[in-house]
């Protein structure tokens, strides 16, 4: 206890006492936090379905890995809604990705698993080959939770290091000497450093910050002697165009009174030109129609039905598709997808995404969840829509046992494109068609060719249109090249890229399928190990040894 008059020396004692308090005690408040150095063979930057792939395979492979991912759920869209899987040609699909459906498969065959609905009611409506194929002992539809389980057991059976919220510094957080990152550095001041990395974002963010070369929008025809790549006015595909002579004006027929929300006033551009412009977003919803895991479509902030009355007009010409794209997911619930001219993709309003700051793309995927939660509002709820499918949307709600620590919003925005690398090969509709030899094959794809509207704007006739919806069926499966996922060798020697890969527009729009990217993601992991283990740059790796181990890993690649 102390003295109310304490001599000399015991006031020369309490000062020193506060000096060492206030050095190691004080000056610990104010530090900074610690900063981590990791090191591992392998770096993937990424939570994405390929860059889990990618992590086990390397894994596999005898290599440290450390997984770098900006996202607390792994799986990106497919444990974020898209259970609806586009597949094409379930036969090319090997290896992990064919473990992934597998193992949804085997996830299905127990009874508990079906709490809404049973087994027997479930609707074995697939793509081309049955939704569950017993056969194949696989299941290629699901619901979010299941897949985004499978990808937690990948993680945990493969003991894989795993880092999450850990955000790139794209400023200044890609160390490079010679040609080769030699560490990347996160937000929160973390350094990753390997020896191997692979970029397995939607974003291709690690691969922009590296230097490497890229593109965003669409090529002109003419770049790579394509046909549906440009700007495709006229070009009239699927259902996602205006049918009817629909006004884009305030009031009807009046161009003086100004434009309806989401109507372009800008020229759509020249027929097979190129521009910045990207095909558009939206969000896979995981919706239910079951009484007690519904939850009723929310009136969302700031809600303005105005947004809508171009939805309003093409209701009022007799439209009625508005349920032709809830696809049937187990337990009674669906994969919803944009369908119509006026639907969930939030046409034009993504253009800024791919190369936006952190806290841009942020205000970005806010304002397309609005977007989206007002117009299921709308469509439930104004009288402007006909009373039929008000009351059939109102039997429909958000699924209450999905997202649940997101309010059942799924946690991924569909990013269907935003950077693809200019690699030392672009694979483009010329491969995709069968059209020349691609070389060097990682994997194969088999989808149609399929872009999303990329802009709506008003016709010389004074009528709105919708422009940018392309589905090209590609005559058979066709093979990926190896060196669409290695950047220029002058750029880059360390880093391979499965997601954001080097492609044409177009080509990309068949590419960039789920089942596709964990393919590659394998593929990438496969190469970034024999390159390591064989000292080459990535770009030097014999083909051959990478072929005998992606078969010997049951990659199909022809």
């Amino acid at each position: 206890m102390l003295k109310m008059n304490p001599t000399q020396p015991e006031m020369l004692r309490f000062c020193a006492f506060l000096f060492v308090f206030a050095l190691f005690f004080g000056g610990s408040l104010n530090r900074e936090p610690v900063v981590k150095n990791y090191q591992a063979d392998i770096i993937v930057y990424g939570g994405t379905a390929a860059a889990v792939t990618a992590a086990v395979q390397a894994k596999k492979m005898g290599k440290s890995v450390i997984m770098v991912s900006p996202d607390e759920h792994l799986g990106g869209l497919s444990s974020g809604g898209l259970g609806f899987t586009d597949t094409g040609d379930k036969s090319v699909i090997g290896g992990l990705a064919r473990e992934f459906y597998h193992r949804v498969y085997m996830h299905y065959q127990q009874s508990e698993a079906w709490k809404w609905q049973k087994k027997s009611e479930y609707g074995n409506k697939g793509q081309g080959t049955p939704a569950i194929d017993g056969n194949e002992r696989t299941q290629w539809i699901f619901e979010p939770h299941v897949a985004e389980q499978v990808f937690e057991d990948f993680i945990a059976e493969n003991d894989i290091e795993i880092y999450r919220d850990e955000w790139l510094n794209r400023d200044e957080g890609v160390t490079m000497n010679n040609d080769r990152i030699e560490s990347i550095e996160t937000l929160n001041g973390n350094v990753y450093t390997g020896k191997m990395f692979i970029d397995a974002t939607y974003e291709g963010d690690l691969m922009a910050a590296a230097g490497v070369s890229y593109h965003v929008g669409r090529e002109a025809n003419s770049v790579y002697n394509e046909e549906w790549n440009g700007v495709q006015t006229g070009v009239l595909h699927h259902h996602h165009w205006f049918r009817n002579d629909i006004s884009p004006y305030q009031v009807p027929g009046d161009a003086s009174s100004g434009l309806l929300p989401l109507v372009s006033a800008e020229d759509p551009g020249v027929y097979g030109s190129g521009d910045n412009k990207i095909q558009a977003y939206c969000f896979r919803m995981c919706l239910s129609n079951h009484p007690d895991n519904r939850v009723p479509f929310p009136k969302p902030a700031n809600y303005d039905a105005a947004r809508y009355e171009l939805l309003a007009r093409v209701y009022e010409k007799g439209w009625d598709r508005t349920f032709g794209k809830f696809d049937p997911i187990p337990n009674r619930k669906t994969d919803t997808n944009n369908h119509g001219p006026v639907s969930t993709d939030y046409i034009g309003m993504n253009y800024d995404y791919p190369e936006a700051t952190y806290e841009q793309r942020k205000e970005i995927i806010k304002d397309h969840e609005l977007y989206q939660k007002g117009l299921m509002y709308f469509i439930a709820n104004d009288p402007q829509v006909p009373e039929n499918v008000r009351q059939e949307m109102q039997t429909w709600g958000l699924a209450k046992d999905e997202f649940t620590d997101n309010g059942n919003w799924p946690h991924q925005l569909y990013i269907r494109e935003a950077r693809r690398m200019v690699g030392e090969y672009v694979m483009t509709e010329n491969d995709v068609l069968d059209k020349r030899e691609t070389p060097g094959s990682v994997g194969m794809g088999s989808y149609t060719m399929d872009s999303h509207n990329i802009q709506r704007y008003v016709k010389p006739d004074g009528y709105v249109q919708n422009e940018g919806d392309i589905g090209v069926k590609v005559p058979k499966p066709y093979t990926i090249a190896y060196q669409s996922l290695t950047p220029k060798r002058e750029e880059c020697q360390n880093l391979l890229v499965p997601v954001a890969v080097s492609s044409s527009h177009i080509a990309f729009g068949s590419i960039r399928m789920e089942p596709v990217f964990m393919i590659l993601g394998q593929s990438a992991a496969t190469a970034a190990v024999l390159s390591l283990e064989n000292n080459l740059a990535v770009q030097d790796l014999d083909y051959q040894l990478l072929k005998k181990r992606l078969v010997d890993d049951k990659q199909v690649l022809q």
